[in-house]
Formats: structure tokens, C-alpha cells, sequence
């Protein structure tokens, strides 16, 4: 297993080598060779529709952890929990189904949902709720909507295999000494599935950060991140120097979110330990 392994990690390190040297060449204009050796394309990066996609992205990597988060785990939990094998069944098929779609099929989805005839807006509209479709394609709002659905089922797996590795003779020594399930549940079980969860945050974080057909769809150009404009800016400009120099500043800020996320990782799991 070590062979093909290493064979993947040298073509990655290949790859981003290439795309670092990108990052520090000169873009000539309607050619597809560069120029020599500078620092303009990190330069230009100061500009604020460059500024606007770092926050803009990191700004929906935050919001689409906390709100996977939050759907996942009562799924996780119920998953784990449940007796009932139908019940167990079905709320598996509901959670991990969306995996097996792909994300540019989950990603059409939304988009018949969503759309100005789309389900929603026609259900809203028979009910009488709104007489004009509500404005869901091309905001932030529909791209969190489409990222979330796309996060959750890792998010779910991650979290019940966390849980379910929790020993239930905790919980009840817990309540053998007065305490309520609500009580139990979060003095007990939530610090113990700490690991999970912080495992969780991590990977959707960075899921969401990378990620570029839900943005680039649902968004249409108009939620600016960061894989949307190397996208724009590589095959639409063919300016692959200052592609490359947003792709190394988006890889930074990445691994820079991610040691900060660490940090706190160690923290919470010793809070969370036995």
C-alpha cells in the first residue's frame, strides 16, 4: 500500500510546485507563456475583489460548519440511538443517500428548488404565503443552502461513529445520581463526543473552503470565493500567474484557519476527556 501512496503524494507535491512557480510569474497578455520572475501578482491580491472572496469564503466555511453541525448531530445521535431498526433505517438512507448523488447532481437539485419557478417558490406561492418569487439563486443565502446539504453526510458519519463509541455506563451513573436526560446530555454524552465533533468542524471547514461547483452554480458568479475567481481568472482571463497566486494565498489561509482550528481542537479534546 505504500507504493501507490507515496506514488499520489510525489504528483501532488509535483502539482503544487508547478502552481507555486505560477504564483511568481509574470502574466503576458494573450499569450499562454509567461513572463519572468515577480511579486505583482501577490500585490494585486490587495485589491478589494480579491479581499472581498477571502472573506466572503471563510465567511461560508464558518457559516456552513455551524450550520452542518447543528442538522448532523440530533441525525448522528438519533442514528446511533435508536432502536427501532425501520426508524434507523430510514434516518441512515435520509442521511448518507446525498453521498452517493455526486456533488454536481445534489448541486442541480438545489437549483430546480430554488429557482424563481422552482419548487419552493411555486409551494409559496400556491400557499399564498408570497406573491413574487422570493430572489434564492445567485445569493449567499442559496449557497450556504446547497453547501450544508452537501456537508451534512460526512458530517453525520463522523459524528455517529464518534458517538457511538461513547460508553453508555456514563450516562448512567450519571442519572443514577439525580440527573435529568437533558442534564446527562450535556455534562456527559456532548463532552464525550467532543472528538467527533471537533473532527467534523475540521473537514467541513475545509471542504467548504475548497469547494467550487456549489459556489460556482448556485452562485453564479455573483458570491465571489476564492475557487470561483482562480476559475474566472485561469480559464475565462487565461491569467494562470495571478490563478495561481490567489490559488497559494487561498492554500495559506486554509492551512493558517486550520493550525488556529487545531489549537483549539486540543483544547476542547482535553475539556472533553474522561
Amino acid at each position: 500500500m505504500l507504493s501507490p501512496a507515496f506514488l499520489v503524494a510525489v504528483c501532488i507535491c509535483v502539482a503544487l510546485l508547478s502552481v507555486f512557480q505560477f504564483s511568481f510569474r509574470a502574466f503576458v497578455p494573450g499569450s499562454m507563456d509567461v513572463g519572468g520572475l515577480t511579486l505583482a501578482n501577490f500585490t494585486t491580491l490587495n485589491k478589494s475583489i480579491y479581499l472581498d472572496a477571502f472573506i466572503n469564503t471563510l465567511r461560508l466555511s464558518v457559516e456552513t460548519t455551524v450550520l452542518s453541525l447543528l442538522v448532523a448531530y440530533p441525525l448522528a445521535y438519533a442514528l446511533v440511538r435508536v432502536r427501532r431498526r425501520v426508524l434507523k433505517s430510514a434516518i441512515l438512507i435520509i442521511s448518507i443517500t446525498p453521498l452517493f448523488l455526486g456533488e454536481i447532481v445534489r448541486t442541480y437539485s438545489w437549483i430546480i428548488v430554488l429557482g424563481s419557478n422552482g419548487f419552493l417558490n411555486t409551494m409559496l406561492r400556491k400557499l399564498g404565503i408570497i406573491d413574487q418569487p422570493l430572489s434564492l439563486m445567485f445569493t449567499h443565502l442559496g449557497v450556504l443552502v446547497a453547501l450544508v446539504h452537501v456537508t451534512i453526510p460526512v458530517v453525520v458519519l463522523m459524528l455517529a461513529t464518534a458517538i457511538s463509541h461513547i460508553n453508555r455506563d456514563y450516562e448512567k451513573a450519571a442519572q443514577s445520581l439525580g440527573a435529568g436526560p437533558i442534564r446527562t446530555f450535556l455534562t456527559v454524552t456532548l463532552p464525550l463526543s467532543m472528538p467527533g465533533i471537533l473532527a467534523s468542524v475540521t473537514t467541513a471547514f475545509a471542504w467548504t473552503f475548497s469547494a467550487f461547483a456549489t459556489p460556482q452554480m448556485i452562485g453564479g458568479g455573483r458570491v465571489p470565493t476564492v475557487s470561483t475567481l482562480v476559475y474566472q481568472l485561469g480559464f475565462s482571463s487565461m491569467n494562470f500567474p495571478l490563478a495561481a497566486s490567489l490559488s497559494v494565498a487561498g492554500l495559506a489561509m486554509t492551512i493558517a484557519a486550520l493550525v488556529i482550528l487545531g489549537r483549539f481542537t486540543r483544547r476542547m479534546k482535553l475539556a472533553g476527556g474522561h
